[in-house]
């Protein structure tokens, strides 16, 4: 009966081991979610750096599409 309990813990600690190793080998998501996090704020400072650049650029934009769309139906 001893024997078979030994035998059952020593299955369960190799079993153990395995599924560590195998989480380990599979926690590759934290470098993907880390650097989207990075590339995030990159684009959020570039945003505030470039705040007028980017609102003038939307602005003239709209405004093409305004004077097309107005050209179109005329």
């Amino acid at each position: 009966m001893l024997q078979k309990l030994n035998t059952m813990a020593t299955y369960a600690v190799i079993s153990m081991r395995c599924k560590v190793r195998e989480f380990m080998k599979k926690e590759n998501g934290d470098v993907n979610i880390v650097s989207i996090v990075v590339l995030i704020g990159i684009a959020v400072l570039l945003a505030i750096l470039f705040r007028k650049q980017v609102g003038n650029l939307i602005n003239n934009l709209f405004n093409t599409i305004g004077n097309n769309a107005n050209s179109a139906v005329k």
